[in-house]
């Protein structure tokens, strides 16, 4: 049997293989900085004589900055290559460029440049070679975790349709789906349907099920007389043999990362975990947000002093080098959220509120390089430091919108529970949406952020948010 694909940390699932391949290539990199300097291909600068604490604090760099490019996400659509390119950008770009920072501040922990050419080019070979090889062993079906579908209609069908990709199911092997006596099936003919006529549990250890999904439309207890419910006996003596089982929702929760608005009800979000908001968390979040905004801000200025420069110029002098846009925050109230103006002064000169649309013409050519690096939102660190937004959350939407969406969507009002986000997990999961269906979507990964937000899904979000501004995925 498979062994568990998922592992929790501070209510965040995290995918063990990859969780063991980071801590495995962190310790590939030390090693590469140790033969770098006693191979005496090249020798350290004359006044660093710590080895081993440049070898530590650049392999963390280097974990890092993959993580930054989600090197370790199991979801990567690109397959290998995709995961070779980011790795690449990862190490020869972000890595080495964080050291070199960190060495001006810390002269102490300083490479140079040799060993550090040295060090790149084996981390980069070291760890390309090992991921191959893991990943290798890891994608055969016979490590993976079994999963054992228990439905065939409306339930399953979701698992079906959401878990139909090959990237979507790296973290396990499906069996197929079981059909209950009487229910009927509205599966793909292509999914592996089937039933048994003898006891569920031999029929898992047989098979070697590490885990059942109940995916039933029907809750009800199963009886002689009706037997399409819920075997809760059989599913019992299920746990007792050691076989995991869970409800689809939060198999969908694990496995894709955001919570299925058709299947939530308000039982499962009563009696499920998370959901955690309280005075303690939000000082925390705050003194979060603090830190990190005045932190991106001294970074940023010089940037956006040259932005700024560059619209006045390009645009007029007569012209606004801000945006202002009524946007609606924690519990409703609305907001003056600030950007650099990307689109012409007359972008709504009829009063109508529209979409961003693909390629859409309203945006200035100088614009349209700003939402491509994202520097058209660095602004809103003043909404940050003004406790308006956080760093991280739900992003914020006009009013005109927000009020067709909370007819439109179930659920839709719950994502003004938190302050919203310069960034946010949908932004990371979802490409840019500009339609009731794509908020929808969104909304799925705004209430799983929702549901389990902390400091550490934080962290991983903003460092994660790298490559949306270096690939400039859903940029519009």
């Amino acid at each position: 049997m498979g062994g568990s694909s998922h592992i929790r940390i501070f209510r965040n699932y995290v995918h063990t293989p990859y969780l063991l391949m980071a801590l495995a290539e962190y310790c590939i990199v030390v090693a590469c900085v140790y033969f770098a300097v006693y191979s005496e291909l090249w020798m350290l600068p004359s006044e660093n004589r710590s080895v081993m604490a440049s070898s530590l604090i650049y392999a963390l760099v280097v974990v890092i900055s993959m993580i930054s490019m989600g090197v370790y996400e199991s979801r990567i659509r690109e397959g290998f290559s995709g995961m070779l390119l980011r790795t690449a950008v990862a190490i020869f770009l972000i890595a080495t460029m964080g050291i070199a920072v960190i060495a001006y501040f810390i002269p102490l922990i300083s490479l140079g440049r040799g060993v550090l050419t040295i060090c790149t080019v084996f981390a980069f070979l070291s760890t390309t070679l090992f991921r191959w090889i893991v990943i290798s062993i890891t994608d055969k079906d016979s490590l993976k975790k079994c999963v054992l579908i228990l439905g065939t209609e409306n339930q399953a069908q979701k698992i079906s349709l959401r878990m139909r990709r090959e990237y979507d199911r790296r973290g396990f092997v499906l069996l197929g789906f079981l059909q209950m006596k009487g229910s009927s099936n509205l599966l793909d003919p292509a999914q592996r349907v089937f039933s048994i006529e003898g006891s569920l549990v031999d029929y898992c250890l047989q098979q070697n099920v590490d885990e059942i999904v109940v995916a039933l439309d029907e809750r009800r207890r199963s009886t002689q007389s009706a037997g399409s419910g819920l075997p809760l006996d059989d599913l019992f003596e299920c746990r007792l043999k050691g076989i995991n089982v869970c409800d689809v929702q939060g198999f969908i929760e694990r496995e894709a990362g955001k919570l299925d608005i058709e299947l939530l009800r308000p039982s499962w979000m009563v009696f499920s975990e998370g959901f955690i908001h309280n005075t303690f968390r939000a000082q925390t979040k705050r003194g979060f947000d603090l830190l990190a905004s005045i932190m991106l801000l001294t970074v940023s200025w010089p940037i956006m002093l040259i932005t700024g420069l560059m619209l006045w110029v390009g645009s007029g002098f007569s012209k606004p080098v801000f945006y202002r846009q009524v946007r609606v925050g924690k519990n409703g109230v609305n907001f003056n959220l600030f950007k650099f103006r990307s689109m012409n002064i007359d972008a709504e000169k009829d009063g109508k509120v529209q979409w961003t649309a693909e390629n859409d013409p309203r945006i200035t050519r100088i614009g349209n390089f700003l939402r491509r690096t994202r520097i058209d939102e660095l602004p809103q660190i003043l909404n940050i430091l003004k406790g308006d937004m956080s760093f991280v959350g739900p992003r914020p939407e006009r009013p005109e919108f927000v009020a067709r969406l909370c007819e439109d969507i179930d659920y839709y009002a719950h994502r003004h529970h938190l302050k919203p986000g310069l960034t946010g997990w949908a932004q990371l999961c979802y490409p840019y949406g500009g339609s009731v269906e794509d908020s929808k979507e969104k909304l799925q990964y705004d209430l799983y952020y929702i549901k389990n937000q902390n400091l550490l899904l934080d962290l991983i979000i903003l460092l994660q948010t790298v490559q949306v501004v270096l690939v400039g995925q859903g940029v519009r």
